[in-house]
């Protein structure tokens, strides 16, 4: 009897992903669930803002017009179910749209809504029983949205209740993915393993092409077919192994290091990655190429859950605004550095002048100039820089003014100004993230359908006998300095690499092109010495986590993204070129491996 897989479709990875995403899968890729995923935290508070101002708006409206009414009949006619998180903090007025739109188009398909993320309205008790941000230790802010990381329970629910279409608010980006397979498979909330396998497919999955050819170490394997990437399908057993591969005829690549790359990505302490219905430990994952575009998973264990929901919440902390000019010509560097602090000193000025007080903070950067490295070359000879300025002030008014300081720049500083981009910077409101965690008890889940509420069982919650999971560290074992000859190299002949972010935490992993590379990477790639290399960026302490099934690393960079997201003024807030600066550190290594072809002589 052959096995039932069950294949799902990782067709979005934020708010404005490819339309193309969805319509390659439900046309080209035989699968039975689309999942897409919409939602992270500033999205979330802009929803909310859309919301405030016309009651029935709060969700991603592009997966109503460019997914449901483009795919209606393709849905219908294939048998696809659809799983998104698409309703943001409005998921009944998604539903209602949905449900207008499959009516003109006049398709029949069932929708139902999963609610009970909201948060708000437990903030003044959580505040009064002392609750505080898990990281810093702050105490709850008057916040704009608080919405809790539901599990993938309620959605099978919804599922074997007959949805073919089953939106939900906040709810763990692998949720999408998971929540088919328990309904498919019949998983309890014990068959811990299986949730764990589950999880991993849909973390692989959830950003889009980033797991077959996108965001790619080794991107000129793949640059000549990004223009028709694939999107990625997970193919799951009832054990929660499972194969990714995607869509024949698409562009991209599926390879043990394209997938290892997604499995590292942004996932802190590999032996312990929390999820709302399971602690994943990835430690021993194992990837295996099965054809030239499909890889095996297996080997993902999972521990019992905790017993709280992860909220994520949001607030305002004044505005922002962000400005970019050209400079051209003899001495740009200095130049640009002269004409941003003329800016700062000017506004400042005027600030002073109106009692409106000063900046909250500044961030001046020099792109093109390779500020952000600790090894950045001589600037004399640089002839062309992008000058950029951002600043967070509390009042709007005070912004206002330095936007309308920018383009009085390119005629009272310098020649070589040689333009402005975006035209008179935007005022936007700064937005922060605030996380922190609940009871699973304090959320009561519900599926609305068709008219009916349901309300869906509490989570399960492990016995307080059952062992917490423990952070595990790296051993500490270095491995000793090979005989012979050695020359030095960079790490990205020896490694692939990827980086992210959570909060100001810099995420980047980092997996051995070959097992032999690991235990001369272990001694030499230490805490210490990348926080060396990356000394201009990161403020905190650097942590590293083995991971000895890919022959790799995470390392996480604290206080490395100047308060991270939409909260930093940098230009990589995200810490997305991460991966690429660490890749330039220096190796040393046996001149043998060379020799032997292992490494190319670079």
């Amino acid at each position: 009897m052959t096995e039932k897989t069950i294949r799902i479709g990782g067709g979005s990875g934020f708010w404005g992903d490819s339309a193309e995403g969805p319509r390659q899968l439900v046309t080209q890729g035989n699968i039975q669930y689309l999942a897409l995923d919409y939602l992270a935290e500033v999205t979330m508070s802009i929803m909310a803002r859309a919301r405030s101002r016309k009651s029935e708006l709060g969700y991603a409206t592009d997966f109503v017009n460019e997914v449901v009414g483009p795919l209606a009949s393709e849905l219908k006619s294939r048998g696809v179910k659809v799983v998104c998180n698409a309703g943001g903090v409005n998921p009944h007025a998604c539903c209602d749209a949905i449900e207008a739109e499959l009516k003109r188009r006049g398709v029949a398909l069932r929708v139902a809504a999963v609610v009970g993320d909201d948060a708000m309205p437990f903030l003044d008790d959580l505040r009064n029983k002392g609750v505080v941000e898990m990281t810093t230790g702050q105490p709850i802010p008057p916040l704009l949205t608080a919405s809790a990381y539901l599990g993938a329970f309620p959605i099978a629910q919804a599922l074997a209740e007959g949805a073919d279409i089953v939106v939900t608010g906040r709810c763990a980006d692998s949720a999408l993915a998971v929540g088919p397979l328990i309904h498919e498979f019949g998983w309890t909330a014990q068959d811990l393993d299986a949730l764990a396998g589950g999880t991993l497919a849909g973390h692989v999955i959830e950003c889009g092409p980033q797991s077959t050819g996108g965001f790619f170490t080794d991107w000129r394997e793949v640059a000549d077919s990004w223009a028709n990437i694939g999107f990625p399908i997970a193919e799951c057993r009832s054990d929660g192994s499972f194969q990714v591969t995607k869509p024949p005829g698409t562009g991209g690549l599926v390879s043990v290091a394209t997938v290892a790359e997604q499995i590292t990505y942004e996932t802190g302490d590999p032996a312990n990655y929390i999820l709302p219905d399971v602690v994943c430990d990835l430690t021993q994952v194992q990837l295996r190429q099965v054809d030239a575009q499909t890889v095996d998973v297996t080997n993902i264990k999972g521990k019992p859950p905790t017993p709280y929901y992860k909220v994520s919440g949001t607030w305002q902390d004044g505005y922002r605004a962000l400005a970019t000019l050209l400079i051209k010509g003899r001495e740009a560097v200095p130049k640009a550095r002269a004409v941003g602090a003329a800016i700062l000193q000017r506004t400042s000025n005027i600030f002073e002048r109106e009692g409106l007080g000063a900046y909250a903070e500044t961030s001046v950067e020099l792109l093109g100039a390779e500020e952000s490295y600790a090894d950045a070359p001589p600037e004399a000879g640089r002839r062309e820089v992008v000058l950029k300025v951002a600043v967070r002030h509390p009042q709007a008014r005070a912004l206002e003014i330095f936007s309308k300081e920018i383009y009085p720049a390119s005629t009272g500083t310098v020649q070589g100004v040689a333009g402005v981009f975006g035209g008179r910077p935007k005022v936007q409101p700064m937005v922060r993230l605030f996380s922190f965690l609940v009871p699973k008890a304090l959320h009561q889940v519900q599926i609305h359908f068709e008219g009916r509420t349901l309300d869906v069982p509490a989570a399960w919650v492990p016995a307080p006998s059952s062992p917490a999971p423990a952070t595990t560290k790296p051993a500490g074992r270095p491995a000793e300095t090979p005989a012979g000859p050695r020359v030095s190299v960079p790490l990205v002949a020896l490694a692939f690499a990827r980086s992210g972010d959570k909060g100001d935490i810099s995420n980047i992993s980092v997996i051995a092109r070959r097992p032999e590379f690991f235990p001369e990477l272990e001694r030499q790639l230490t805490e210490a010495s990348v926080a060396e290399h990356m000394r201009k960026l990161v403020k905190g302490k650097v942590e590293r986590f083995d991971w000895p099934g890919v022959h790799g690393f995470n390392f996480l960079l604290h206080e490395a993204l100047g308060g991270g997201g939409v909260a930093s003024l940098r230009y990589d807030p995200q810490g997305k070129a991460h991966g690429q600066m660490l890749l330039e550190q220096q190796i040393e290594i046996p001149q043998a491996w060379v020799a032997n072809g292992w490494v190319s002589s670079v």
